[in-house]
């Protein structure tokens, strides 16, 4: 009778133990996906603070582009103005596509792609496209291990009950592989 209830024992100690080691593997992964996203948001800050420099620049070269400057500017308004995640993200898929107009357009101005500084400002536009690039790749892949992580055995049997939820990926919006049309 001793040696069952030590067995039992024993058996409640691992199973305590692996459900902790579960949960703060859980732990982890969720803050890692959090600090991916806070990467994101920082590098998005950056190029929103970016832009006003660079539409007022192309203004003085292009004031008859308002459309595209409006665009932009509006684009910009919106990242700013989410509030969620979700929407961060599509007001920023809304961004990326009006600057691409925004270059676009400023292809056409040869004075405008000589001038200096819209050269620095698109020079440091790219560097920033390219690191918000890379931690919406860093994001996703965050984000995949930690939604594999909840969705496999046995941790599946309880991440809901411990408040664990499947993360979204960092979608591209349809058609944003596809260069914008400028037209005079």
């Amino acid at each position: 009778m001793e040696i069952a209830l030590i067995v039992v024992l024993v058996i409640v100690v691992i199973l305590v133990i692996a459900i902790i080691s579960l949960y703060n593997n859980l732990v982890k992964l969720r803050n890692m996906v959090d600090n991916a996203w806070a990467q994101i948001d920082v590098q998005l800050q950056r190029r929103l603070d970016l832009i006003p420099n660079l539409v007022e620049t192309v203004k003085g070269y292009a004031s008859h582009e308002q459309g595209t400057l409006e665009q932009v500017t509006a684009a910009r308004s919106a990242v700013m103005g989410a509030t969620s995640r979700e929407g961060k993200m599509q007001a920023d898929n809304m961004l990326t596509g009006a600057l691409k107009s925004l270059f676009a357009v400023a292809e056409a101005y040869p004075d405008l792609k000589a001038n200096v500084n819209f050269q620095q400002l698109q020079s440091e536009l790219s560097n920033t496209e390219d690191k918000i690039s890379y931690m919406r790749q860093s994001y996703n892949d965050t984000v995949m291990k930690f939604n594999t992580a909840i969705q496999t055995f046995p941790a599946v049997l309880f991440a809901g009950m411990m408040g664990f939820k499947a993360r979204d990926s960092f979608d591209a919006v349809a058609g944003a592989e596809t260069a914008p049309k400028v037209q005079f």
